[in-house]
């Protein structure tokens, strides 16, 4: 499994680490690859925390790891503090379901807030012919590694379809970093991500050889989104990438931001306060992040508890009742 410490993204997050005492504790956030939104999402919540961290006594490090059940895993073990993950991993580690029935039910698993909407996205090459979600049957599609949330999501997907991968004309297990360029390599002809947009995977795969978005959509998208209270719809906009001259339709989970009960109140509120406090910056930060909404962030998607920390920060500015 890839776990990449990133120290505190000094580029990226535009710090220094000059004046800081060796000494001072820190946090980390596990997130996902660098071409998708949680690596960024994180590396902003990050950059805010950083800014007050004489004041609170730690520092805030990102982690590239695989993503959401990659994380969840991680958060359980106790080898970070927060993660990035998907709402419906969120609830599958909380309950013990899906992936995690083998583990058990995570009942120290924490909500903090919801990020961004995450669509379930279909990139095929144009040459394929491939104009509905049904049409990748027979075709060679990377369906990425075991227990990533890309995998995981495809799975559910399959399973209300009656697919196996037998199905495929080719399963192939290509790193989400690198489907791009095994698209416009014609070594495969689909490309699967369960993602914020915009993305720069999908940019890149559009960008560099002739392919397009897929819809997702039908009576077996319903039934999930109907069964499943962390599925929702989702569109990808009109003009976003190069030649989608149409909005997309298809099905999501939330970007979720959680923890567990083994960090503290006070590294929460201060995590929480960070982020709503300096709330228009945190929007600009990425271009996903831009349409969101406070009253939103403490509501949706969010499957397990919220943790006390951001229970009281977020009592005490009024976005929960008294």
């Amino acid at each position: 499994m890839k776990r990449v410490v990133i120290g505190v993204l000094f580029v990226l997050l535009g710090l220094s680490c000059q004046g800081f005492a060796a000494d001072v504790s820190h946090v980390t956030i596990a997130t996902g690859n660098e071409t998708g939104v949680y690596f960024p999402t994180g590396g902003a919540i990050c950059r805010l925390v950083n800014k007050n961290s004489k004041e609170n006594g730690f520092r805030c490090y990102v982690e590239s790891t695989e993503g959401s059940p990659f994380n969840l895993r991680a958060l359980r073990a106790g080898e970070v503090d927060f993660a990035v993950v998907q709402s419906d991993w969120q609830y599958h580690a909380y309950y013990g379901s899906g992936i995690f029935k083998e583990a058990g039910e995570n009942k120290s698993l924490r909500s903090i807030f919801a990020i961004h909407p995450e669509a379930f996205t279909v990139v095929a090459r144009a040459d394929a012919k491939i104009k509905t979600f049904e049409d990748i049957k027979g075709k060679r599609v990377n369906v990425g590694s075991e227990g990533t949330g890309q995998r995981s999501t495809l799975e559910v997907l399959m399973q209300a379809y009656g697919w196996t991968l037998k199905d495929f004309k080719e399963a192939t297990e290509i790193k989400a970093i690198e489907q791009p360029r095994a698209l416009c390599a014609d070594d495969i002809d689909v490309m699967l991500y369960v993602v914020g947009h915009p993305s720069g995977a999908v940019k890149e795969a559009t960008t560099l050889c002739d392919s397009v978005l897929v819809p997702v959509k039908g009576d077996q998208v319903e039934q999930l989104i109907k069964t499943h209270t962390y599925y929702r719809h989702a569109s990808i906009p009109q003009g976003m990438y190069k030649g989608t001259d149409k909005t997309i339709e298809t099905f999501g989970v939330g970007a979720t931001f959680v923890t567990t009960t083994e960090v503290s109140d006070q590294v929460v509120y201060a995590v929480v306060k960070a982020v709503f406090e300096n709330f228009d910056l945190f929007r600009r930060l990425h271009p996903a992040l831009a349409n969101l909404k406070k009253e939103q962030m403490v509501l949706d998607s969010l499957t397990a508890p919220l943790h006390s920390g951001a229970e009281k920060y977020y009592r005490e500015i009024g976005l929960l009742n008294q």
